[in-house]
């Protein structure tokens, strides 16, 4: 894998009795690995809002680990049936936050990554959505590679 990357991510979320909604986003990025950790940084600029908030995600076969600066702050940790709770803090006010993964999928190929979480979404201890997110990271110099991967 090398250093510059193309970064998906995308998720799915299901409110209850709801038909679910798609949410997708591209952009480049960097990666790195180091001690058997997957880095990934990007940033992000959210609509109606001139500050970027950057993105750094670690993961490994066992956890994920988002974390958000910016115009939005988060840190939030995915790990395989536990439960975690955090502080999210948009320009919008606080919500108290918590993620209870049921599924942390990883499967790596020679420029290439993807990163499947299957989770359930609290906001202040109220259950809001059964979810799943999709990270797709692809080297920039991979043969073949093209913004439609």
């Amino acid at each position: 894998m090398t250093k510059d990357v193309l970064v998906t991510v995308s998720g799915l979320q299901f409110a209850q009795g709801e038909q679910g909604e798609e949410i997708e986003v591209t952009t480049s990025g960097n990666y790195y690995k180091k001690n058997n950790k997957h880095y990934v940084l990007y940033e992000e600029v959210m609509e109606g809002f001139h500050a970027v908030t950057k993105n750094v995600i670690k993961f490994d076969d066992e956890m994920f680990n988002l974390t958000k600066k910016g115009a939005t702050n988060v840190n939030m940790l995915f790990e395989q049936n536990k439960r975690n709770v955090t502080n999210y803090v948009t320009p919008y006010g606080a919500f108290l936050v918590g993620v209870d993964a049921r599924k942390i999928d990883v499967e790596e190929e020679e420029g290439n990554i993807h990163v499947s979480i299957d989770y359930s979404l609290d906001v202040n201890y109220e259950h809001l959505a059964d979810c799943k997110i999709n990270l797709h990271i692809v080297s920039k110099n991979q043969e073949g590679f093209s913004l439609m991967n």
